[in-house]
């Protein structure tokens, strides 16, 4: 079993930043894919940004260029590095982590003021 804890998130104003922490533990072989999803009320869960073992990124459109994933393979963990927030940044962010299967945090809301 493999265990995600998330840490950090919180209410912040427009125009400000955050940053998200995510270590993963237990029986962890290798991981593959770790990164962050996002759910705003009323919406699907969707994808924030990810990143391989080789430091490979992927991001979601509306975060390219604000926000920065980053990843410790030695520590099994994710960070996730988030500015110039904006009001629909708002939602509850989850960490992933893709081994065999995949695993999830119990989510840690981010708050964007406008």
């Amino acid at each position: 079993q493999v265990q995600v804890v998330e840490s950090g998130g919180g209410l912040v104003q427009a125009g400000g930043s955050l940053r998200l922490s995510c270590a993963a533990s237990g029986s962890i072989f290798s991981i593959n894919r770790m990164g962050w999803f996002r759910q705003a009320p009323g919406n699907q869960r969707e994808l924030v940004a990810t990143i391989n073992s080789g430091g490979g990124t992927v991001y979601a459109n509306s975060v390219k260029g604000r926000f920065t994933i980053s990843r410790d393979n030695a520590k099994n963990t994710v960070s996730l590095q988030m500015n110039s927030l904006k009001p629909e940044d708002t939602a509850v962010y989850y960490c992933w982590v893709l081994t065999q299967s995949n695993y999830w945090g119990q989510g840690t809301q981010v708050t964007v003021s406008s």
